[in-house]
């Protein structure tokens, strides 16, 4: 258009055609039919006021009323158009082509097609300020692959960033995972590298804080809710599939990325995440940040650290929840330890309140254990208490207090028991049990009497025992002295006699 009024200008000056097309670079023809339309017009009248743009784009710039080319998926306009108001893309629309009609151009075409028939209308956005102190933003981001130099295990981690959305200054940290106790961590580290709170945190809806992602009133995971009581902060999710919303932190991770991350050597997690700390205090904090113009770390220092809400006294406790069932063996399994409770709740679900040193268990809100928190895979913590009372019995009644209560019935009876955890093949708890339970029912002097003929039989067993004690063998005269004094042995095989004997 400036080329255009300059011409028409000069020509209303007098000019030649050859003079204007020599120095502005345009053809004599071009000028000549400028020329023509500007008369027909009235603008070369210089008493005549210069026309608007508007009304000379009106003349010389109508468009083309046919296109120079034919687009080659012209024929199958509404088949395409419908399509993509389904949302199926371009690849998909080609190979459908394809399959229906043998067409054999290009996915491009479609693309171009598509740019020009159904074109995006452009979403208005607006820039969102923040007020000191107001808010900070935080998000995952994929970190390096470390490996250790001690174990040579090959660790894939995570970044962590938090950014205070007015002065731009960062807290970031490497971790190897997103659980609950992770994300919790972190924010605990993040306030107290700040040394302060600042009243909204807006989030993702990532599991370890949203359990609910919705519009209007997202559900908050239970242990991320009782953080931000804790520390007095907002929590302010970002909209269902909407991160733009936290653009201040997509932008920080992106940052911390591409900048500190290549061209590093880490030797493990927490090697990483000192150089990372020394990187944000240096690099990164005294860098001109691009949308304030200003260094963050000068901004956070004189203006908004101040400003933040004051840490509490004492930092609350960064404690998980979890739901876990009572199992038949009356343990709940957490991060494969286990943990009793009482064996009137098997079958029941627990909530398991998690903190770095304690574990507790609660029925609804009514706790019901708590134990240390353990952390090698297949520990078991029990409170004998909590087992029903013939698990408890049989706990309590081990191999030395089957000895001691023998000991107390008597010397036979001592000596039977030993000779019962003397087998070497098989465990005879259980017998030893019940032959002590006997005396419940037959008393100590019998049990002790039924013991030594037991004994003196060569035959130390529970169903031995028993069967004296049910006949009342324990109280007739000893056996062996009367076959002792009708048939003496003489020594020999158990069956053999003297040949003296058989010529009686």
């Amino acid at each position: 258009m400036y080329e255009l009024r300059q011409i028409i200008q000069r020509l209303r000056m007098g000019e030649s055609a050859r003079q204007i097309a020599r120095s502005l670079s345009f053809g004599r023809a071009t000028v000549a039919s400028i020329r023509g339309i500007a008369d027909e017009q009235g603008w070369l009248n210089p008493l005549v006021a210069m026309p608007e743009d508007a009304a000379i784009a009106a003349v010389l710039k109508t468009p083309r009323t046919t296109p120079q080319n034919v687009s080659s998926v012209e024929p199958f306009r509404d088949e395409m158009l419908t399509w993509h108001a389904q949302g199926i893309n371009a690849t998909t629309m080609r190979r459908a082509l394809h399959q229906k009609h043998g067409y054999t151009g290009s996915v491009h075409a479609l693309y171009r097609f598509l740019k020009h028939e159904a074109p995006q209308k452009p979403e208005a956005t607006i820039k969102l300020d923040f007020t000191v102190g107001e808010m900070a933003q935080v998000d995952f981001g994929m970190g390096p692959l470390i490996t250790d130099r001690q174990t040579g295990e090959i660790q894939k981690t995570w970044i962590f960033v938090c950014t205070l959305a007015w002065s731009r200054h960062q807290y970031a940290e490497i971790v190897r995972n997103q659980s609950i106790e992770t994300w919790l961590a972190c924010h605990r580290h993040a306030f107290e590298w700040f040394n302060g709170v600042p009243r909204k945190i807006r989030i993702d809806n990532l599991k370890a804080a949203i359990t609910k992602a919705c519009y209007y009133e997202p559900t908050v995971q239970r242990s991320y809710g009782e953080l931000a009581l804790g520390y007095s902060f907002l929590i302010d999710p970002c909209p269902v599939n909407d991160p733009a919303k936290k653009g201040i932190v997509e932008a920080g991770v992106k940052y911390v990325k591409n900048n500190f991350v290549p061209l590093r050597d880490f030797h493990g997690v927490a090697h990483a995440n000192e150089q990372l700390q020394v990187w944000v205090m240096g690099e990164a904090g005294n860098r001109i940040h691009g949308t304030t113009r200003e260094r963050p770390l000068k901004l956070f220092a004189e203006t908004e650290q101040a400003l933040l809400q004051a840490l509490p006294a004492m930092a609350p406790e960064c404690a998980t929840w979890e739901k876990a069932k009572l199992h038949p063996n009356c343990h709940v399994q957490f991060d494969y330890c286990y943990y009793s409770a009482p064996f009137s709740l098997i079958g029941q679900s627990l909530w398991l309140e998690i903190t770095p040193h304690a574990i507790r268990l609660y029925r609804d809100h009514e706790l019901v254990a708590i134990h240390p928190r353990l952390f090698k895979h297949g520990d078991k913590s029990t409170v004998t208490d909590h087992l029903p009372p013939d698990a408890q019995a049989y706990l309590m009644r081990d191999p030395q207090w089957c000895l001691r209560q023998a000991g107390t019935i008597g010397l036979a009876c001592l000596a039977l028991v030993e000779s019962l955890f003397a087998n070497r093949i098989l465990d005879h708890l259980r017998a030893a049990q019940g032959v002590i339970r006997l005396s419940d029912q037959y008393g100590c002097h019998r049990l002790e009497a039924a013991c030594a003929r037991a004994l003196s039989f060569g035959a130390p067993q529970y169903r031995t025992v028993k069967q004296i004690l049910s006949q009342g063998l324990d109280q007739q005269p000893d056996l062996i002295e009367i076959v002792e004094l009708e048939a003496p042995y003489r020594g020999g095989g158990r069956f053999s006699r003297d040949p003296s004997d058989l010529l009686h």
